[in-house]
């Protein structure tokens, strides 16, 4: 769980990346010259909820992954991400102490599909000078998916909602690097096992009392299917 001043600032985030992507087709974009790109990443994962509240990276995971980008333009692209991540936790050393004295503490293993809209804010490629692209960029990235935690011996599935930022950067015309920070809420209590979901003897609701997870990651991306510059048609 995040407290109330976290929760107002990952909403007024998430209302600033909606923002970003609705404005994002009447910015001055220029056409990519790739349609997809293809790529792969590893890093390290954390987590919030009832065994950590304050630092996501208190008690580090491992994080891998496989995307896919359809590119509509320098300026925006749907992003399709594959990823699995461990996370683990313990209320050993919390300031709220348990009944009894009890420490709980837990491992999962999570995987999750997610499909994200991304948005650029500065036009992003290699070119010609008048195209005013940038070989680097910040954007920023929000998205729905669904994950499945296995802990405790037990499978949890639950819709989730990624949100995060990051960086490119061209090493070549169709090769990318990239660094990434995202948060995820999880719609579901027992990503960090049945046992903690029920510590605080709060009943669970859809869309609060939920766990979160961060990732922080690098990746590389190989972009394909050159899009026609000059198409001639013949009826």
């Amino acid at each position: 769980m995040l407290s109330g001043k976290k929760m107002r600032i990952f909403g007024t985030s998430t209302l600033v990346v909606v923002l970003a992507m609705l404005f994002a087709p009447i910015t001055n974009a220029q056409e990519a010259k790739y349609k997809f790109d293809i790529g792969a990443g590893l890093g390290i994962s954390g987590y919030l909820g009832d065994a950590n509240r304050s630092n996501p990276f208190k008690k580090t995971g491992f994080e891998a992954h496989a995307d896919m980008r359809y590119i509509g333009d320098s300026r925006w692209a749907v992003h399709g991400v594959l990823s699995t991540l461990s996370l683990s936790g313990t209320t050993e050393g919390k300031g709220n102490v348990l009944p009894g004295g009890q420490i709980l503490d837990f491992k999962s293993q999570v995987y999750e599909l997610s499909v994200r809209g991304e948005f650029n804010f500065f036009a992003y490629g290699i070119g010609e000078t008048y195209k005013r692209l940038r070989r680097w960029t910040p954007y920023i990235t929000l998205g729905v998916g669904i994950a499945m935690a296995s802990t405790g011996g037990n499978t949890y599935v639950a819709p989730t909602v990624p949100m995060g930022m990051g960086l490119k950067f061209k090493l070549r015309p169709r090769l990318n690097l990239g660094v990434e920070w995202t948060m995820t809420k999880a719609f579901n209590d027992h990503f960090d096992s049945k046992e903690l979901a029920d510590v605080n003897m709060i009943k669970i609701k859809f869309y609060k009392n939920t766990d979160w997870y961060s990732r922080l990651t690098i990746g590389i991306s190989y972009e394909f299917g050159e899009r026609c510059e000059t198409c001639h048609y013949v009826d």
